[in-house]
């Protein structure tokens, strides 16, 4: 059986494109993300709809092209994965700004703050045209991403909840509506992303979890229900001194994401490698592993990704491993993602 290969998330935008993305290295946005879309004046052109359905359907398209099995949207239409979902839920004010020193004090950002009860926003059931759009492009099964309950809590300021379980779990069930409208329009593969579990393993063994499932609740069997946990990355390519969550925190979470009411987790191995027991721990679910780096512009080779593939599947069935990058591929140019991912492709076969 092939190793079967996805991606994670954001894909590099076609110059086009007028939405930035505000994590870009040359970005002036990075103290304000928010920004992204108040201070773009082409955004609120009649005919950007177009051009984002185009450029949607470019890198399906491209992804396709070299292979990979499960492709996503490429978040084109997100100028930030997480506030694009929060400016269409109730109860998060993006005029009203607060400072917050994110990642473990890695930087400072203005971020959106809750002024009132969180709950799916008047425009549920956004996500389902932008599936449709992407799906359209291909026949193979398409990919919708969204940001946790936890990591959005950790990406936004609250002055409403004087509890962050109590607000997770009321952004799990607004998540939930939105995770429903795909299942019921026939999306087959949602991810919700919790990157911050690895760096609060104790909060995420508390509550964010059970929250996790909660934001799937309800879903037919047919819905593969996917979480994806990096451990961190820099602001610029090739940076080297980046602070990330340990790994070992990966083997903390383990057991009980194995345990969990979901059907894949995704880890990232090849910025940092992992010690390939981890894989041990997962009995049950899918680990879809991080075999190319996203914050690195060197290009792996075919034979050092199905070498560490092939060492993979001493710890895990083939049948229950896939091939991806690290994380969301947005920090790179198009030119090294197509060939990481042609790599990666080719690797997969060659592993199996």
């Amino acid at each position: 059986m092939t190793i079967r290969t996805t991606t994670i998330g954001a894909y590099p935008k076609p110059d086009y494109v007028p939405i930035p993305d505000w994590f870009r290295e040359d970005s002036t946005l990075s103290r304000d993300p928010t920004a992204a879309l108040t201070q773009c004046e082409d955004c609120r052109d009649p005919e950007v709809e177009d051009l984002l359905d185009r450029a949607t359907r470019e890198v399906v398209e491209e992804q396709v092209r070299l292979g990979i099995d499960v492709p996503t949207d490429g978040e084109i239409r997100r100028e930030n994965y997480i506030h694009y979902h929060c400016r269409r839920m109730d109860g998060i004010d993006f005029a009203h700004l607060t400072e917050k020193r994110m990642r473990d004090g890695q930087w400072v950002v203005s971020v959106p703050t809750i002024t009132g009860p969180v709950r799916a926003g008047a425009g549920r059931g956004f996500l389902v045209r932008d599936w449709q759009v992407a799906q359209a492009a291909t026949t193979k099964p398409l990919k919708i991403t969204l940001p946790g309950p936890m990591t959005i809590t950790d990406s936004i300021s609250d002055q409403y909840y004087a509890n962050e379980n109590t607000l997770a779990t009321d952004l799990a069930n607004a998540l939930n509506s939105e995770i429903r409208c795909l299942a019921e329009a026939g999306c087959l593969w949602i991810q919700v992303d919790e990157p911050v579990f690895a760096r609060k393993p104790e909060d995420a063994l508390a509550y964010g979890i059970e929250n996790l499932e909660r934001c799937f609740h309800g879903l037919p069997p047919a819905v593969n229900r996917v979480t994806h946990i990096c451990c961190g990355y820099p602001d610029k390519v090739d940076s080297q001194y980046y602070f990330k969550a340990p790994p070992e925190h990966y083997f903390r979470l383990a057991p009980a994401l194995d345990a969990a009411d979901i059907d894949a987790v995704s880890i990232e191995d090849a910025h940092r490698p992992n010690d390939l027991l981890l894989l041990e721990s997962f009995t049950q679910t899918v680990v879809i592993l991080g075999v190319i780096g996203i914050a690195r512009s060197r290009i792996e080779t075919v034979e050092e990704i199905a070498h560490r593939l092939r060492v993979a599947t001493h710890h895990i069935d083939p049948e229950r491993l896939m091939a991806a990058p690290d994380c969301g591929l947005g920090m790179l140019d198009r030119m090294q993602i197509t060939a990481k991912l042609n790599n990666m492709v080719k690797a997969a076969r060659m592993a199996s």
